[in-house]
């Protein structure tokens, strides 16, 4: 069985709490997980009137904790928080990242309604990774780096109107991590509270019959229920043979 290479791209530190299952299931399989993070959640208040620059290098550590968790590579970028814009250069940017990491899927933030999930980083980074997939593929854009031209599903956390097909992963078997995740985040910084997280996860998993579930937006896969995201196969839609490097 080759080894997959799974990409999370996101806004801040703990925004990965949400697919904690997702990625451990992922590690099970032998897979790589890189978690890239665009910027370090210095703008939280969570410790009080402090620099923000002090806060960025605490966030810093809280996400290599998290990594060591997970059992997961991490990365940040240093785009700042609560300004991410998804232009053209912060997608050449990340199009750098995904050219070095060579992910076969990415998994990042959609387009979403709930109060949470519309945080305007959430919404700008899920669309800077999304659009960095197709950068990535064009060696003028991130040369001298070699073009990324394998086919990179996207998965995207869903959203409450969505009507995506939806990918369910089963996490029942990763609830305690889920929870060791949760309970570091909620001793930082106040989030991750263990009732909402097996609230969440049962909310979710209840309609396609799993006890614990996390589930996706599959931007170009077949819905359903699956151990893990990968391994997956484009659907539905005819592709240009890959052209070589």
């Amino acid at each position: 069985m080759a080894s997959k290479t799974l990409l999370v791209g996101l806004a801040h530190p703990d925004d990965e709490v949400g697919a904690a299952g997702t990625m451990l299931a992922q590690r099970a399989r032998g897979d790589r997980v890189v978690v890239v993070w665009l910027t370090r959640g210095e703008m939280t208040e969570a410790f009080g009137p402090i620099p923000a620059d002090e806060v960025a290098a605490i966030r810093t550590e809280h996400g290599r904790r998290a990594g060591e968790i997970l059992g997961v590579e991490t990365r940040f970028l240093d785009f700042q928080d609560c300004s991410v814009h998804a232009d053209p250069e912060a997608a050449r940017q990340v199009a750098r990242v995904i050219a070095d990491v060579r992910p076969d899927a990415l998994l990042t933030w959609g387009d979403a309604w709930g109060r949470g999930m519309r945080h305007p980083d959430h919404q700008a980074s899920g669309k800077i990774f999304r659009d960095a997939i197709t950068l990535a593929r064009i060696a003028k854009v991130i040369g001298p780096a070699v073009p990324h031209r394998a086919a990179v599903p996207v998965f995207t956390y869903r959203g409450a109107h969505s009507v995506l097909p939806a990918v369910a992963v089963d996490v029942a078997q990763y609830r305690d991590q889920i929870h060791e995740l949760g309970r570091f985040y909620r001793e930082s910084i106040g989030f991750g509270d263990a009732d909402w997280i097996d609230q969440r996860l049962r909310m979710a998993g209840e309609p396609y019959g799993l006890e614990y579930a996390e589930v996706y937006d599959a931007w170009e896969t077949r819905g359903g229920v699956y151990p893990s995201l990968l391994p997956a196969e484009l659907e539905g839609e005819l592709r240009h043979p890959d052209r070589p490097v």
